[in-house]
């Protein structure tokens, strides 16, 4: 871990140098954030966070990457993410799916992804039902990889694994109605047979989500950090953070010291790209609102004013409207309340529907 002297930085001047950096301002439509792509779950809240940037989802595709989850990348750089994503050692694959329901299986390290990687490849020629690839794929491992699933009757795989493979095992992910269909991603993605350029994933997410620490950039791969340190790039700065000691590219170190707040309202998805830091106690300070904004299950959206998150937001389809409350922390002034309108009609837009209504809740505003 690189560093020549110590930068102290506020907690102010890393929101704002991070909201420059995710391409809030929508000077591009293909903004460089999108190297770490932009999770969707539940389904539609890519496009909006494209849509936060001004962004659009030409050339993109629909894959399960970082810890599994589904997420849109650009199509050209699928290769070289699955190569990134591989592990990069048996300590590393068995941390990734490491696990109750398969914990013998997950010993397997590394074999237990070139497993299902080949499965997948061998199951996935057409556009299939994802409970059917299941079915396929599970049948085609080692046992230790599958539990006995007693709802279904079934041995299943692990989920975590199944899904993680996904990308080397070359398929994309798509939706049928309310399932999952999964088809072979065209041309032909390579089968990664080593880890390649995760240290340059490390340094993206230090770029777009930091300053920040290996045990962040772990919680993100969802492995250890261990793991993290060593693929830890090199050409870093250590900046300290309220004292807190973390570390960006040092070819961004300018951009930090010099960032200032912009004057922007955007409405960001469960998930956005900006949402996945992990030092979330940075991005709210407070608890309670920490909880809301995080929650485990039907996470809402999060307002951004400036730099900060400053309340939630939900979306309801009522016909082809469709309703956006918002529910702010504090109040909000009446020219945030104004910008809102735009920002969820952008929302509308990216997800079909043909009108839109803007609620406030009434606590706070």
């Amino acid at each position: 871990m690189s560093s020549t002297h110590r930068n102290d930085v506020s907690r102010e001047q890393v929101l704002a140098y991070r909201v420059a950096a995710h391409g809030f301002g929508r000077s591009s439509t293909t903004p460089e954030v999108l190297v770490l792509g932009a999770q969707d779950t539940p389904h539609g809240a890519a496009r909006t966070a494209l849509a936060a940037r001004g962004a659009s989802a030409d050339g993109m595709e629909s894959v399960w990457s970082f810890r599994g989850a589904p997420h849109l990348h650009r199509r050209e750089e699928l290769a070289a993410l699955a190569a990134a994503l591989w592990p990069v050692d048996d300590t590393d694959a068995t941390a990734r799916i490491n696990t109750s329901a398969i914990k013998d299986g997950a010993k397997l390290g590394l074999e237990a992804f070139r497993a299902t990687a080949e499965a997948f490849r061998t199951a996935v020629t057409a556009p299939m039902a994802k409970g059917e690839v299941s079915t396929a794929v599970s049948a085609s491992v080692p046992e230790s990889l599958t539990y006995w699933c007693a709802p279904c009757g079934a041995q299943h795989i692990s989920g975590l694994l199944f899904q993680q493979a996904g990308l080397p095992g070359a398929v994309r992910v798509g939706t049928a109605g309310s399932g999952t269909v999964l088809e072979p991603l065209e041309p032909r993605l390579p089968m990664p047979s080593e880890a390649s350029g995760t240290a340059g994933l490390i340094r993206a997410y230090l770029r777009f989500l930091g300053p920040a620490t290996p045990a962040e950039v772990a919680k993100h791969l969802g492995t250890k950090p261990t793991v993290v340190k060593s693929v830890w790039p090199d050409e870093l700065e250590e900046v300290r953070i309220e004292g807190r000691k973390a570390w960006l590219p040092a070819a961004d170190l300018d951009a930090l010291l010099a960032a200032r707040k912009q004057d922007l309202v955007r409405l960001l998805p469960p998930g956005d790209p900006f949402l996945q830091a992990r030092d979330r106690a940075l991005l709210v300070p407070d608890k309670s609102r920490e909880k809301e904004i995080w929650r485990p299950l039907g996470a809402p959206g999060a307002l951004l004013v400036g730099a900060e998150l400053a309340g939630t937001w939900r979306a309801k389809a009522a016909g082809r409207r469709l309703d956006v409350t918002v529910t702010p922390f504090a109040l909000l002034a009446p020219a945030v309340r104004k910008t809102l309108e735009a920002e969820a009609e952008a929302v509308a837009s990216a997800r079909g529907a043909a009108d839109v209504r803007l609620l406030f809740a009434d606590d706070a505003s």
